[in-house]
């Protein structure tokens, strides 16, 4: 159970678990060639820092002033008075988030970046050049050093915003972020051990903290006058009082530093030890398991919170730790998390190892937004968590991740594959489009042999092995009654005959047919 290295085998059940619990899809060849590299190579290449090389586009809103069809927004002036204009900008942000996702190679950097738009939550904040700037700092820092982070979203513009750190001022201090700054971004509550008084920081803590962050103001939201965004310290807002920090804090003084104040506070907080210790648990929820137990507690956490604090709260050597370590590869953990939404969309585009095929740039922001909108009707929206402590499913005690599936979202999950594997997505001018049937094929050692077909999709597609009934179910969705050896004859024919249309739709609905039992078995759930 200890963060030891892995000395096990190294197969491709194991490289899959690997590979799906760290990007939005493991796809046959990249289980294969990780299978080929070996843990620790692909452990390197999981942890590779990933240029985006790209920017949200304008994929069709022709009255946009500053920006032309397929050019970037990002760093584009706002234009009062016209219609739709921000409303083009945050569908094209949306879009080209879920790009990243299903573009996701052997790297945790998407994932992980979306672990971060879950701790640092930010909501409400509307215009789409400040949530893009939000995402684009967290997803640049992912990897990177955790202190800095926090130095950074404390003075981000979204989170000025959000949390109400632009009216935080002398005058009228606001404790919105200061309390988050503890409670959920860094330190964590603890059991309350008093009146006021928790096992990390206390209420008094709290309001000496808001007085330390006065002074920061964004600018540039929505004004047609200035197209730079970001923050700037106002010192005649800013308390300039010397604060005194509860017990919890060996009683520290702050005296007035001016717009440095705030990086003083945070390394203040960040020389107690339970912050490493909160953010290793959060990791090891994300991608492990939800469960951490006195033992796990001693032989997991509290050692990768010492690597945490011994390479100075940077996140890559925590996790290449983590996962190395024997620990993260126990059978028990296989196949035992329950799928988000986000992963069992967009897992089902790496299933299916194709590209989407539209080269119209405005079809294609429809499919990629379209994703995120299907996420947000199974419970998991994008910039728009439930609050300030984000998505349930990562905290909320007993059920965690069992939270994802209920008599709302279960019957939508597979409306959501009948949509993705027969009617098809409407990406415009009712274009429709449907994941490859045919793609997962060229995996399969002979795809003529139905009794080869789908043993080894079932190997590919589901953590866990599934049981000869359930094979032989699959099995007759393809041969309706009809003995093994028709799936032969048929399939034989379309390959000696792949322009006729008849034959290939034939084999296309059997498919198609397959991979929607397939992704509908309970099993198909969990990652």
């Amino acid at each position: 159970m200890s963060i030891n290295p892995y000395t096990g085998a190294w197969n491709a059940n194991v490289a899959a678990h690997l590979l799906r619990r760290t990007s939005f899809s493991a796809r046959k060849k990249q289980i294969l060639q990780s299978v080929s590299d070996g843990l620790d190579q692909t452990v390197e290449k999981i942890l590779s820092y990933k240029d985006p090389n790209d920017f949200p586009l304008n994929p069709y809103f022709e009255n946009d002033p500053e920006v032309a069809v397929g050019e970037t927004w990002v760093n584009a002036g706002f234009t009062n008075g016209v219609p739709g204009l921000n409303n083009y900008r945050n569908r094209s942000l949306g879009g080209w988030i879920v790009k990243k996702w299903l573009e996701d190679d052997i790297s945790i950097q998407e994932k992980l970046t979306l672990f971060w738009h879950n701790h640092f939550v930010t909501a409400d904040v509307n215009d789409a050049r400040f949530i893009y700037r939000n995402y684009s700092m967290m997803r640049d820092n992912a990897l990177g050093d955790f202190k800095q982070m926090v130095k950074d979203v404390t003075i981000d513009p979204s989170m000025l915003r959000y949390l109400n750190g632009r009216q935080n001022s002398k005058q009228a201090p606001n404790e919105n972020y200061a309390r988050e700054l503890l409670e959920l971004f860094t330190i964590g509550k603890g059991p309350v051990v008093g009146d006021g008084d928790y096992t990390n920081y206390t209420e008094d803590d709290v309001v000496a903290m808001a007085k330390v962050l006065t002074g920061w103001r964004d600018y540039g939201h929505f004004n047609p006058e200035n197209p730079e965004i970001g923050s700037v310290f106002v010192p005649n807002r800013h308390d300039t009082t010397t604060k005194t920090l509860s017990h919890r804090f060996d009683n520290i003084e702050i005296s007035d530093q001016g717009e440095e104040e705030y990086k003083v506070l945070i390394d203040i907080i960040f020389e107690k030890e339970e912050v490493s210790r909160f953010i290793v648990r959060k990791l090891y929820r994300w991608f492990l398991h939800y469960t951490i137990d006195d033992t796990i507690e001693e032989e997991v956490i509290e050692p990768l919170a010492k690597i945490f604090r011994e390479n100075e709260y940077n996140i890559k050597p925590v996790l290449e730790t983590f996962l190395r370590s024997e620990h993260f590869y126990q059978e028990c953990y296989i196949g035992t998390m329950i799928k988000s939404p986000i992963d069992f969309i967009v897992n089902a585009f790496g299933l299916s190892d194709t590209n989407d095929n539209i080269d119209n740039l405005n079809r294609q922001y429809n499919l990629w937004f379209g994703i995120l909108e299907g996420a947000a009707a199974l419970q998991q929206s994008v910039y728009n968590h439930p609050n300030v402590a984000g998505w349930k499913a990562y905290y909320q005690e007993p059920v965690f991740y069992r939270i994802w599936l209920n008599s709302v979202t279960l019957p939508l999950r597979s409306q959501v594959n009948v949509i993705l594997w027969q009617i098809g997505v409407n990406t415009g001018g009712n274009n429709l489009f449907k994941l490859d049937p045919f793609s997962l094929l060229d995996s399969i050692s002979d795809p003529s042999d139905i009794n080869v077909l789908i043993p080894e999709l079932a190997d590919y597609i589901f953590p866990k092995s599934l049981n000869a009934g359930q094979i032989d179910f699959l099995k007759e969705v393809i041969l309706e009654g009809l003995p093994d050896f028709e799936w032969n004859v048929e399939y034989t024919e379309y390959i000696a005959n792949p322009d006729d249309e008849n034959l290939k739709l034939a084999i296309e609905n059997k498919l198609r047919s397959l991979f929607l039992s397939m992704t509908t078995l309970p099993e198909y759930q969990l990652s």
